[in-house]
């Protein structure tokens, strides 16, 4: 299989319901994409316009100050105190690592990639391009022998599901009793709201309390995206098993796939600065206590969504029939079954509207008068 067998793209198929919300008459609120819309902090853009002069080309594994600070930074946020730069790795975005990370570790033809059952598409489209079996299964009991890579995304994409430190921890002896790769995308870590997550730390794989005493066949995946308003940077890294680190490294260097060295500089200011991580989950926190309870008094329950940048909401109906009353009230949202069979009844709602939208869709919502 190639790239040319995939099929259409799926956000296509909502520009139906884009065009019917837009014709409401106070305009679209569009809370279908998860795309960042506060400004990038300035001490970051600073770092950026201060790298500009950057005539070299800059080196694959990226600098030693970018992988120092990477190291640092899981150190300090994520509980993970034992990494070096050998354990880590910037990468062009998260997108991209997740894409092609079959084809970084060489899989193909006869080899299985599990992912979740409810997932966002890329873990699933990156098996098939390099013609792997994609396997959707949650539970590790049931992951299939034979696996040789497998996907688990703690807080979850669109349905906020957070992995504790016992269910990574067993997630860590499956794979290992299978031989595969366990790779955790772990991007909205910085965003927990519920249960145990609204006063503790979203663990990591990486985790000295999940790992057993070695990091042998993991990989931690994040993305600066969300929680700096990085998303038009491409600022992610890759961190775990120094073993696969260095492969992933020889083949990056082959294709070419190294990041710009402004972007570089721009990363070790954002991973050294927590005040506006802060600040932008302060944000997202007062869209979500806007929009939950309005969805909720329009007849949806909320699924899930104790950790992430969405919420997982359901009526008991056909998402598309969801979508469909939505864009009658100049909603947007992300249809569930993009995210996989398991799905057809759920609509995925963003938080990165301006916060003024996300009030005047709560509004709607409520049905209260202007």
């Amino acid at each position: 299989m190639s790239v040319r067998d995939l099929a259409d793209y799926p956000w296509d198929a909502v520009v139906p319901y884009q065009e019917r919300a837009a014709r409401h008459p106070h305009g679209l609120v569009d809370l279908s994409i998860g795309s960042p819309v506060d400004p990038t902090p300035g001490i970051i853009r600073q770092a950026l316009a201060d790298a500009t002069d950057a005539h070299a080309y800059p080196q694959n594994i990226g600098t030693p100050a970018l992988r120092e600070a990477i190291v640092e930074w899981y150190s300090r946020r994520r509980g993970v105190p034992d990494l070096s730069v050998e354990n880590v790795l910037p990468t062009i975005g998260s997108k991209e690592l997740v894409a092609l990370l079959p084809t970084l570790l060489g899989l193909g033809e006869g080899d299985t990639v599990v992912y979740p059952r409810v997932a966002y598409p890329t873990y699933e489209v990156g098996a098939r391009v390099v013609g792997a079996t994609p396997i959707a299964e949650d539970d590790p009991a049931l992951w299939p022998d034979g696996a040789k890579l497998i996907w688990i995304n703690s807080p979850g994409n669109p349905d906020g599901r957070t992995w504790t430190v016992d269910e990574l921890a067993t997630a860590v002896r499956r794979a290992r009793e299978l031989g595969a790769i366990l790779a955790s995308d772990e991007c909205y870590a910085e965003l927990g709201w519920d249960g145990p997550w609204a006063h503790e730390p979203i663990p990591s794989v990486l985790d000295p309390r999940v790992t057993g005493g070695t990091r042998a066949g993991l990989l931690s995946v994040y993305s600066l995206s969300k929680q700096s308003n990085l998303a038009g940077y491409r600022a992610a890294f890759v961190a775990g098993c120094s073993r696969i680190i260095a492969d992933l490294l020889t083949a990056r260097k082959h294709l070419g796939l190294m990041m710009p060295a402004p972007v570089q500089q721009a990363m070790i200011t954002a991973l050294g600065d927590e005040a506006h991580v802060a600040e932008q989950k302060e944000l997202y926190r007062t869209r979500r206590e806007l929009l939950l309870p309005a969805l909720e008094a329009a007849g949806f329950r909320i699924d899930g969504s104790e950790a992430g940048l969405y919420l997982w909401a359901t009526a008991g109906e056909d998402a598309w029939a969801s979508m469909g009353r939505l864009a009658d009230l100049g909603i947007l949202a992300g249809p569930g079954p993009f995210y996989g069979p398991d799905a057809a009844q759920h609509i995925r709602l963003s938080l990165t509207a301006p916060s003024e939208r996300v009030a005047e869709a709560a509004r709607r919502l409520r049905g209260d008068p202007l």
